[in-house]
């Protein structure tokens, strides 16, 4: 596809929002596992370290 304009290409035909939308849950749901995992990886390092002085 070929865009005029760079509104033209943010707007995606008139679908821009759900094109960009859809982008824009997928980082943040990226994001948040990111997150997450990090934060379950520290706990079950502390929980480890718990353990082992135990």
């Amino acid at each position: 596809m070929e865009w005029g304009s760079w509104s033209a290409f943010w707007a995606m035909g008139g679908y821009g929002a759900y094109v960009w939308g859809s982008y824009a849950v997928t980082a943040v749901v990226m994001i948040a596992e990111l997150v997450l995992v990090r934060r379950r990886h520290r706990a079950a390092r502390e929980g480890l370290k718990r353990a082992r002085r135990n």
